[in-house]
């Protein structure tokens, strides 16, 4: 995997080394070892998936409040998203800033999000499926959100999203937090 720093403070791009033959090809998602050797102690405990029909679908801006902030490893398994982070650690170089980048199965790029940090995503195509791993476990009751749309913020999103959930619609402001 090579790691490429973002504009958010120890966040990464993560790209593939795929090793191929007529077969077809093979790649490392995750290893804890390089993860460490780039400073970041990441133990994944859970796998999700995220399965999304239509396309233009929005899910975030979301996180977990202290103790059970959570670090995540996203990819698309499937079609594509445009995947999003904000800084929301207080104190730190970046606050308030965001980070986004186009992710496919093509492409194979993942985005490490680290902890203090608001995540979401748009698909951009239909039948979309965004996997990732993460840590710690979900804790019930902590999770949290701000708007995706916060002019304070300026997430500059590639289409406006046609799919949101009514809890995402209703996130507060940065401000409001």
């Amino acid at each position: 995997m090579k790691f490429s720093e973002t504009t958010i403070s120890g966040a990464y791009l993560l790209k593939r080394e795929p090793h191929s033959d007529d077969r077809g090809y093979f790649a490392r998602t995750y290893c804890a070892q390089e993860f460490l050797d780039h400073g970041v102690s990441f133990q994944p405990v859970q796998a999700n998936i995220s399965f999304n029909q239509q396309a233009k679908t929005l899910r975030g801006m979301h996180f977990h409040n202290p103790p059970h902030q959570e670090e995540k490893l996203v990819y698309c398994s499937s079609g594509s998203i445009f995947d999003v982070i904000v800084d929301l650690r207080s104190g730190s170089d970046t606050y308030g800033k965001w980070y986004g980048a186009e992710l496919t199965r093509e492409n194979g790029h993942g985005l490490f999000i680290p902890k203090g940090c608001a995540h979401g995503f748009l698909t951009l195509q239909e039948e979309t499926e965004v996997s990732y791993l993460m840590s710690p476990s979900y804790t019930p009751g902590y999770d949290a959100g701000i708007r995706w749309d916060d002019p304070a913020i300026g997430i500059e999103w590639p289409e406006a999203p046609t799919v949101i959930s009514k809890k995402d619609q209703n996130l507060p402001m940065l401000r409001d937090l």
